[in-house]
């Protein structure tokens, strides 16, 4: 027998079909949903699920563009106990088929965003696959394929029961989301019902996320920041707006189009929008915009005082996570202007002031959400150290069965985030470096997320990515890859504060400049290199440091007076 104290995503339904039953609660383009016709929909596809034979722990893949409906699947595969797995559009067909074979779905949901994929899912590639569903119409080339259907065409036939009741999947387990893959294969992560709440709750306690929110979709719902986000405005009831993927004209206009309230970002989308907005300064739309939540990576300091101007009545937040934590273990307020003094501006991002004496650089990602707890994991000669969380929030385990990798919170298992940092002595966490990044330069370790810190606070520098290159004698040297601020320029000799150009930038500045600031000096850039094309990205915004690692090598190769091991 079902246990209905237990968490469920759907227990949202009852809200959305009581007090917001003839309110607007989505939107999409020209398609408006109230909330009894919202959550008509997801019953009646459940229905409709469970009659095309969909049982209780299948696996459901959806690979599709952001939209109502990608909303609706989420719930209605969840209401009949089955288990969601979104997979990116951006992927080629081999990664896609790489994610599916690892978790074995029965049924894969799609759209035009991999039209590309052709016939190669009429083959055998996917075996476990039993049925193809179309989120809208027919593609061209699959009418008539005996297993290939649409959602209305299960929406319209399912056969709702009055004692349909939403039932859960073994584990509690509600969605495998995957890794965004920087370092190597995505890997699936299995969450639990209990994850995506707790977290739902925090976003709402801290962020603010309220019934009257109208929530703009910027982000993949196939990443867990979507994911989690969207779960947590289905909690409280709020009017969601949707976009098939995130442009930033396209951005602009909804907000103003539709008085959009809150919304999510990584740093490229927070840039692309401030500099929209600076060549528009006739748009209001974005004065009702009350709440950012940013992810992805942290952003700096003249990015955010931009965006105070850009979005002058939002609270401004950062939120530092990862999809084995089913999204944000803490947050971060950068600019809150209900609480603003005049002629003081982004008072709450001075976080530095509670760092003790012997504070390591690094980023300040903020304190933990209610339900999170974190440790730091040192070797006892210092602070810093390995940071480690658990509690509802976490994992339960891999679905790659090459790395199975169970959590066993009864028995207190720290799950490892990857990262190093440290907590201060009033509780906020500092971002030191990446396990998986640490440079070995002369037999010391190098944290480059601590150096490049550094780096962005001189006024010349945009952004940066600091790596490790090989070298013969010191194992690795510490290279800078820097993007220069508009109206700087580059010096291949060596200048200074007096130059007649008080905009030129060369290595001794910004050598100097580490230095004032107490890096130690095997951490200092021994090179730099002016990057003048935007950093590959992953699909949730995160530099792909693999990628320019290669480049880099090329690229020097390519000089006589450098020779790599």
């Amino acid at each position: 027998m079902a246990n209905f104290s237990q968490p469920h995503i759907c227990h949202c339904l009852t809200r959305l079909s009581t007090s917001r039953r003839n309110s607007i609660v989505t939107t999409d383009g020209n398609r408006k949903k109230t909330g009894e016709e919202f959550v008509g929909d997801v019953l009646s596809l459940a229905s409709g699920l469970l009659d095309l034979g969909l049982r209780n722990s299948d696996i459901v893949a959806i690979c599709a563009f952001n939209s109502d409906w990608y909303l609706v699947w989420l719930l209605a595969v969840a209401f009949v106990g089955a288990i969601v797995a979104p997979l990116n559009y951006r992927w080629s067909f081999e990664e896609a088929k790489s994610a599916m074979l690892s978790v074995k779905p029965v049924l894969l949901v799609s759209d035009e965003s991999c039209g590309f994929w052709g016939l190669d899912f009429q083959s055998d590639a996917i075996p476990s696959l039993k049925w193809h569903v179309f989120l809208n119409s027919f593609s061209s080339g699959f009418e008539k394929a005996s297993n290939i259907i649409t959602t209305e065409m299960l929406r319209r036939n399912g056969i709702r029961s009055p004692t349909l009741d939403y039932t859960w999947a073994p584990e509690g387990a509600a969605l495998i989301c995957f890794t965004s893959g920087t370092t190597g294969k995505p890997k699936g992560v299995l969450i639990s019902h209990s994850a995506l709440i707790v977290q739902s709750l925090a976003k709402v306690a801290i962020v603010g996320y309220c019934e009257d929110d109208v929530y703009l979709h910027t982000t993949p719902l196939c990443h867990i920041g979507g994911l989690s986000s969207a779960m947590a405005m289905l909690m409280v009831g709020a009017s969601h707006v949707l976009i098939r993927k995130f442009e930033a004209k396209l951005a602009l206009e909804v907000i103003e189009r539709h008085c959009v309230t809150s919304l999510i970002t990584v740093p490229t989308m927070m840039g692309d929008l401030i500099s929209l907005t600076r060549a528009d300064k006739t748009s209001k739309g974005r004065q009702t915009v009350k709440r950012i939540l940013n992810g992805g990576g942290s952003l700096p300091v003249g990015l955010i005082k931009d965006a105070s101007e850009v979005f002058p009545r939002a609270k401004l937040l950062s939120a530092y996570g990862m999809t084995e934590s089913c999204s944000s273990l803490t947050f971060v307020t950068f600019y809150d202007p209900t609480s603003e003094t005049p002629g003081q501006h982004l008072h709450s991002y001075d976080v530095t002031k509670s760092r003790p004496v012997n504070q390591p650089q690094g980023v300040c990602v903020g304190k933990p959400a209610p339900h999170v707890e974190l440790k730091i994991c040192s070797n006892g000669s210092s602070d810093i150290g390995k940071i480690l969380t658990r509690g509802p929030h976490a994992m339960l385990r891999y679905c790659d069965h090459n790395s199975l990798k169970t959590l066993d919170n009864a028995n207190k298992v720290w799950l490892d985030t990857g990262d190093i940092g440290c907590i201060d002595n009033t509780g906020n966490l500092w971002l030191v470096g990446r396990t998986n990044n640490r440079i070995k330069s002369g037999g010391e370790n190098v944290h480059p997320e601590e150096v490049e810190a550094i780096l962005t606070q001189h006024p010349g520098v945009a952004s940066v990515l600091v790596l490790g290159i090989p070298d013969p004698r010191l194992t690795e040297i510490v290279v800078a890859c820097i993007k220069l601020a508009q109206g700087w320029q580059w010096s291949d000799k060596k200048c200074n504060s007096h130059s007649e150009n008080e905009l030129l930038l060369c290595s001794q500045t910004l050598q100097n400049h580490c230095r004032e600031r107490n890096l130690s000096g095997f951490k200092v850039p021994k090179l730099f290199i002016v990057w003048r094309k935007p950093f590959p990205l992953t699909t949730t915004g995160k530099i792909r440091r693999d990628g320019i690692r290669r480049e880099v090598i090329s690229h020097l190769q390519c000089l006589p007076y450098f020779h790599l091991s």
